[in-house]
């Protein structure tokens, strides 16, 4: 885990978190009034984006993450490079819930690179830091009861 400058990312990346960021603005959130937008980069190069849309029983709302994701999916690609977060807080990055964890597991390690809007600094760390006791399939597992 790193705090890195926008700027010595690469270009690709650089333009994930501009497509982030961009999404946010989409965000349906007449509860929270709190913008998340998410974009994925799949290994075609391809890159889908998601925003949180919310609903008033809060368990129900979609988050920004998985909106991306699912998008990516319906749309034909499954292979993921990287995903980025941007919101804001002033004193916080935010990084993805547990459950969206759990969800971008299912698809496999991947880079993780959260940023605020305009910002300079980018949070950047690998979902196996952020995630490190997933839950897996039982079969993939070594610690099955015997």
């Amino acid at each position: 885990m790193s705090v890195q400058k926008l700027a010595s990312l690469d270009k690709s990346i650089q333009n994930l978190i501009v497509e982030a960021t961009k999404v946010r603005a989409s965000a349906y959130c007449p509860y929270s009034n709190f913008q998340v937008g998410s974009a994925v980069l799949c290994e075609d190069g391809a890159v889908y984006t998601g925003c949180n849309v919310e609903n008033v029983s809060y368990s129900l709302t979609i988050c920004a993450e998985r909106s991306a994701y699912t998008k990516a999916v319906s749309s034909g690609n499954s292979k993921f490079i990287a995903v980025a977060v941007v919101a804001y807080q002033e004193n916080y990055f935010t990084t993805p819930c547990g459950a969206c964890r759990q969800f971008i597991s299912e698809f496999g390690n991947v880079n993780i690179y959260v940023s605020k809007p305009g910002e300079e600094d980018v949070l950047v760390l690998s979902l196996d830091k952020a995630l490190p006791y997933r839950f897996e399939n039982i079969k993939d597992t070594h610690c099955m009861l015997e």
